[in-house]
């Protein structure tokens, strides 16, 4: 009760915990995009954000929001259509089988499918189910987290412009996993203007027992003291064999774009397109130390010219 009574107070007295709060029960899903991620961004980011002129990545990345909405960003999140854009460029070879596109969950018809697959939400982050072995596959909780994810405006909760005209499909895929390191690593490369600059490494994704862990690197592989959204990992992770060859595809598919995330994996020896991310963490996490926050916004060259939806 004493809790309770802290939590109420907190609420009445604390605009910003309060914004969070409602924020969470949609009860600001009707408010302009940039009074919203003003509210949003003071509230997780603990300073007030300059769209007039941005400095810190997170502040860059806002203004990108807002104000480069190019229409083929809308394709290159989508999970299902991204596949046949990323094949135009870099060739089919990089593409993890799909096994099948649905608008319901119900219209899965999971007898044909093999043994281990992976179910995806098209239009969002986090709606993921991962099925190692159909013999212990528990179909009613993937139902139940498939169709929750599904009915989610992915949009409202950070106003990322891209994903806004997705179509709510369902995608599976064959499951992925490297025999060597017995998970799914990913390698995220931040580029900018079409260099990479930057990649983070994470592991430990699909371990009950760990945390994940975040190591970010330089374009050289040189292990860089970031800390962002999880802890680094008590052994580095090993310069994956394709490294150079991720870079090379992670750029040829951001040329033209101010900054975009590439990510691929690397199963058994081989390179596989992950996804491609336009806001990492959303621009709400806080880099430590701070001046990663301008380091990376520094390498963001804002256009001159404004894309308004």
């Amino acid at each position: 009760m004493r809790n309770y009574f802290r939590v109420l107070k907190q609420y009445i007295l604390d605009s910003d915990y309060r914004f969070g709060i409602n924020s969470m029960f949609g009860m600001y899903n009707s408010m302009p995009d940039e009074e919203y991620l003003k509210r949003a961004f003071k509230v997780n980011m603990h300073y007030e954000l300059d769209l007039d002129n941005p400095r810190t990545y997170n502040e860059k990345l806002q203004w990108l929001k807002l104000y480069n909405r190019n229409p083929i960003y809308t394709t290159m999140v989508d999970k299902v259509a991204v596949k046949d854009y990323v094949k135009s460029i870099i060739g089919e070879d990089y593409i993890i089988p799909t096994l099948g596109v649905y608008d319901k969950f119900n219209e899965i018809d999971f007898e044909k499918l093999p043994n281990s697959f992976v179910i995806k939400c098209a239009h969002d982050s986090g709606g993921i189910v991962i099925c190692p072995n159909k013999e212990n596959f528990d179909y009613t909780a993937a139902k139940k987290k498939i169709e929750k994810y599904q009915k989610r405006d992915f949009y409202l909760g950070w106003r990322e412009w891209p994903y806004k005209n997705v179509p709510r499909r369902i995608i599976v895929e064959q499951y992925m996993e490297d025999k060597k390191t017995k998970e799914l690593r990913d390698y995220k490369f931040f580029t900018f203007n079409g260099k990479v600059k930057a990649l983070f490494i994470a592991s430990d994704r699909q371990n009950p027992n760990e945390d994940t862990k975040f190591d970010f690197f330089d374009e050289s592989y040189n292990h860089l003291p970031i800390i962002n959204g999880h802890p680094n990992a008590n052994t580095l992770p090993e310069r994956p064999k394709n490294f150079e060859l991720m870079k090379e595809l992670a750029e040829k598919l951001a040329v033209g774009i101010p900054h975009v995330r590439v990510d691929f994996y690397e199963i058994d020896g081989k390179v596989y397109f992950g996804e491609m991310t336009f806001f990492h963490w959303s621009g709400v996490v806080p880099f430590e130390p701070k001046e990663w926050d301008l380091i990376f916004g520094d390498w963001i060259q804002l256009p001159n010219e404004k894309i308004i939806e």
